[in-house]
């Protein structure tokens, strides 16, 4: 018997860092949105064991892959003998700020829910999440929620409605560990609004969302990165009403109110990065 389970990635929307707590973590406040750019991950039952296969090159196929800590999580929780092989259909991109890993880890957890008939509830699973990193609870919502403390303490928001979104990759992988380790207080003194844009997304207003679009681990990644501010002023010349980068990049996201400029925007850029990607909010 094998399982298909969906892996969506997401976006910041917004994201600020409020500052660091004494446990080395970063207190943080975001909007983070779902999208339609996905994984699938195919499970299906082993005797024993944790068995990764993937279609990317580059991706791990042991305890560093997001996936397999996933499975491990739940044989470990619930004392489950059984194994399961993991397939991988990757097509979110790696270290790109769209929570690729994070969702393949939630959908690992919810793929062996079912294919164990667990029983367990959403809470359940995302409470087994949680410890493999701050963006896998959200991975098991729809929509936008809202994410506070070190990204765990979730509260559901209403999120885009009708857009487009065109997100591109450069051609290189942030981490986001060393964004964070790069991290100053003087790129921390300017907060946003987050009331704006929570307003904004309550009046579906696109031209007060694009205003109200901020992430504070732009100004690092873009000095480390030069390249990927150029990446931004392309995306606005190619006519998006808002661009931001998301999570800890190097992903650049473009919002469109209709789909022809969102679609040329994307053939565009597609010479330029190959992983460029038009989706929609989901």
């Amino acid at each position: 018997m094998e399982i298909a389970v969906a892996a969506y990635g997401k976006i910041n929307l917004f994201l600020d860092v409020i500052g660091k707590l004494e446990n080395g973590y970063h207190e943080v406040d975001m909007v983070m949105q779902r999208i339609s750019l996905r994984d699938v991950i195919h499970l299906e039952k082993r005797d024993s064991g944790i068995e990764i296969l993937t279609d990317h090159a580059y991706l791990p196929v042991d305890e560093n892959n997001l996936a397999y800590q996933g499975a491990r999580r739940v044989r470990e929780a619930l004392g489950l003998r059984g194994g399961v092989r993991i397939r991988i259909e990757k097509h979110i991109p790696v270290a790109a700020g769209l929570a690729g890993g994070s969702a393949d880890a939630a959908a690992v957890i919810e793929g062996m829910n079912a294919l164990y008939g667990l029983g367990l509830s959403r809470e359940a699973m995302m409470a087994l999440g949680g410890p493999l990193g701050a963006d896998v609870p959200f991975c098991f919502l729809k929509g936008a929620a809202r994410a506070r403390g070190i990204g765990q303490d979730l509260t559901p928001v209403k999120g885009l409605g009708d857009v487009y979104l065109v997100l591109t990759k450069p051609n290189l992988s942030v981490s986001t560990r060393e964004i964070y380790e790069n991290l100053t207080e003087e790129d921390c003194r300017d907060h946003g609004s987050m009331t704006d844009m929570l307003q904004a997304l309550e009046e579906e207003n696109i031209y007060r969302i694009s205003q109200s679009l901020f992430n504070t681990l732009e100004r690092v990644t873009l000095r480390r990165y030069p390249g990927v501010l150029q990446e931004k002023k392309r995306m606005i010349s190619y006519g998006a009403r808002g661009v931001l980068m998301s999570g800890s990049g190097p992903t650049i996201l473009g919002l469109f109110n209709r789909e022809g400029p969102a679609r040329a925007a994307a053939k565009n850029f597609k010479r330029f990065n190959q992983q460029t990607y038009l989706v929609r909010p989901f």
